[in-house]
């Protein structure tokens, strides 16, 4: 297997990609070795560059993928600093998300999507707090 490095690829299907990468023989056809590969798209909204990073495969559990030498357009060596720090940071995110669905499919809201109590706990502070201000 060849040397690791960050690249961006276009496929001919005209996908972009980035990902760790490297390289490798396969009955002697050479085959891109893919980790974690994700999607980064720019856009600006208010006047900001933002960008949406989401997996390139959507639905896999898998984090490594093969493809043919033939289906890549080009491949190019990324040394950006900012891209490769994105990557990681979106790969730290998501080991962290592994839970978000529960055993029935429903998604468990955590303090990380912002729950802070519920609807009855913080009702019953506020009344608490409420006949306290009442009773001085």
């Amino acid at each position: 297997m060849g040397e690791e490095f960050y690249a961006i690829i276009k496929l001919i299907s005209g996908e972009e990609i980035f990902s760790l990468v490297s390289t490798d023989e396969n009955d002697g056809e050479t085959v891109v070795i893919l980790q974690n590969p994700i999607v980064i798209k720019s856009f600006s909204h208010n006047g900001h560059s933002l960008l949406k990073v989401k997996p390139w495969v959507e639905l896999s559990d898998e984090d490594i993928f093969v493809i043919r030498f033939d289906k890549i357009l080009t491949m190019t060596e990324s040394r950006n600093k900012k891209l490769i720090e994105v990557y990681h940071n979106y790969l730290e995110d998501n080991d962290d998300d592994s839970n978000v669905y529960n055993t029935s499919g429903k998604v468990v809201v955590s303090q990380k999507m912002g729950y802070v109590i519920s609807v009855e706990e913080a009702r019953k502070k506020l009344e608490k707090i409420f006949k306290g201000l009442k009773e001085s």
